[in-house]
């Protein structure tokens, strides 16, 4: 693989990005695990499909187009109607042909494995159709070129460096949301295609090694520093203004009673709530001190985001009383108001931002180095 700068000043020769064992991929295909684990999966193909052991290509057969098929774990490894072998191979004869594996249609060929409690079936696509789909199940194909395009580059980033990290023997991403969303050809449009082929190959680089191109729905008015919200510090992952203003989720409320809140933070009813140190470049507090009759309890501000199913972790947490005597001095809330600002981690790429910024006339490549610090826009180019 060579990769070459934007501006075409300087290439240089990647060796170990895009396969798990340290050699050149031969094309930039994706192994992406559909199933895993489960004890069958059907299976099929829109058009006639050669069947062959996926491990030494010796062909088995062929089934009919627009028929299913039930794929089990067998004396072989894998039965697939009338064929047997360790690994099982669906490949489409008509390169326009898409696989059928568990419920969705998908690009490419299927690859039917044995697992360690049933079978996997893993997709085999070509990185830029994999984004078609990736794209649309992040975005709206309706929303700006731009926006499409800054999301086509951060989602291929992301989808390599997370085959170089994660990538095992048998697949390199999977399907859901801790990969990324991908559910097949359901998810593509005219708007993700057009946006997927206008910046094939493209990907942000730091320091000549591809970044893991965070992104998420909105901000809140302004992204987080990598170190404020996880661990480690990334020098490409900092905090800078948003965009994100005329996003449905840039600010909102949930009202939660006192008693309710005192149960899901571990304490009695709650009296109480104050922020424990600074606010972090973002604007967010990281840590909430809980005061109840029975005690105090700190808590970070991402555990409540999962424990109250919180859009963000960018909350403030405001008492609320409506029942008090006229003579008590120390009011207790009944409610307690969470005023929240974005939706998700915040780090990286606000998409609802980069929407905002391609509706003021700003291109894709401005996007992308806005909220990537300290990185290049280069492509990739297989040889």
């Amino acid at each position: 693989m060579l990769l070459k700068t934007a501006a075409l000043t300087a290439t240089l020769t990647l060796l170990s990005l895009f396969t798990p064992k340290n050699a050149l991929a031969a094309s930039l295909e994706l192994r992406v695990a559909i199933e895993e684990n489960v004890s069958q999966v059907r299976i099929g193909s829109s058009v006639n499909a050669t069947i062959t052991n996926a491990t030494t290509n010796q062909p088995l057969g062929e089934i009919q187009g627009m028929n299913g098929f039930t794929a089990t774990t067998g004396g072989q490894g894998i039965q697939l109607d009338r064929y047997s072998a360790n690994s099982i191979a669906i490949t489409p004869k008509d390169p326009n042909g898409v696989v059928w594996i568990g419920d969705r249609w998908y690009r490419g060929r299927t690859i039917l494995r044995p697992s360690s409690s049933g079978l996997t079936a893993i997709n085999h696509v070509d990185l830029e159709h994999y984004l078609y789909s990736v794209l649309g199940g992040e975005m709206n194909g309706n929303w700006p070129q731009e926006a499409l395009k800054a999301q086509a580059v951060a989602a291929r980033s992301y989808a390599l460096f997370r085959r170089n990290r994660d990538g095992n023997s048998s697949f390199d991403l999977c399907d859901t949301a801790r990969c990324q969303v991908y559910r097949g050809v359901q998810d593509e449009s005219t708007g993700t295609q057009t946006a997927v082929n206008a910046t094939s190959g493209q990907v942000l680089t730091h320091n000549g090694t591809i970044i893991e191109a965070l992104f998420h729905s909105s901000s809140g008015g302004h992204t987080e520093n990598v170190e404020d919200v996880w661990s480690t510090k990334v020098p490409y992952l900092r905090a800078v203004p948003d965009y994100d203003q005329a996003a449905p989720v840039y600010s909102w409320t949930k009202t939660i009673s006192r008693t309710e809140l005192g149960n899901l933070v571990g304490l009695g009813p709650i009296t109480a709530v104050t922020p424990i140190g600074n606010p972090t470049a973002g604007g967010s507090y990281r840590k909430l001190q809980f005061i109840s009759s029975n005690g105090s309890k700190t808590v970070s501000t991402e555990t409540l985001r999962d424990t109250l199913n919180l859009r963000s972790s960018k909350i403030t947490i405001i008492p609320q009383t409506t029942n008090t005597k006229a003579n008590t001095k120390t009011q207790i809330p009944d409610t307690f108001i969470i005023q929240g600002k974005g939706f998700g981690h915040g780090l990286g790429m606000s998409q609802y931002g980069a929407k905002g910024m391609a509706e003021q006339g700003v291109n894709y490549q401005q996007i992308v180095l806005h909220f990537f610090k300290n990185t290049k826009l280069a492509k990739i180019d297989p040889r």
